[in-house]
């Protein structure tokens, strides 16, 4: 395991701590503070789980749309991301995915999502960023053209792929 995939993990397990004490970090609502944000380019931002304050400096941030790959009853999800969201007035789309079995259905679904967002701006988050840095992967590297070697490093950064998620990375989730 890697000092990232650590990182990420530690993160992970300081979020729930967060969720279940109220517990908050000063300066919070800073979109770099936001639980393993990661810029990929002028439309698009990934993290981890964002509370309903940072969902605030998202929108106000230009983002008009959010894409979620964790499921809604994960250990820190919102209570009701999809009606936060709405009344921000920004565009929501679930798709829970599920981290020890990651699909090619789900894949299609999450490319389906980002070309009817067109142009739109978007953030996309799961629990601890390790779901949407690999699905970006492959849509980056399948789809945008990216090198592999770029979009790898950058999911890299925050985890390392294991078992069934190289399967999914090289395109065979559901072997």
């Amino acid at each position: 395991m890697t000092g990232d995939t650590r990182r990420t993990i530690l993160g992970y397990l300081v979020s729930l701590w967060g969720k279940y004490t109220g517990h908050r970090w000063a300066g919070a609502s800073r979109l770099e503070d936001i639980y393993n944000y990661r810029p990929i380019d002028e439309r698009t931002s990934t993290s981890g789980q964002p509370t309903g304050v940072q969902f605030e400096r998202i929108r106000e941030a230009g983002f008009t749309s959010v894409i979620n790959l964790a499921p809604a009853a994960g250990e820190n999800a919102l209570p009701d991301e999809a009606g936060l969201l709405g009344a921000l007035g920004m565009n929501y789309v679930h798709i829970p995915v599920d981290f020890a079995r990651p699909t090619q259905a789900k894949y299609q679904e999450f490319v389906a999502a980002m070309g009817a967002l067109g142009k739109e701006k978007i953030w996309i988050h799961c629990a601890a960023n390790m779901r949407v840095s690999a699905f970006l992967f492959r849509y980056r590297t399948e789809i945008l053209g990216v090198e592999k070697a770029i979009a790898r490093s950058d999911m890299e950064s925050i985890w390392e792929p294991f078992a069934n998620w190289e399967a999914f990375l090289a395109g065979n989730p559901d072997r």
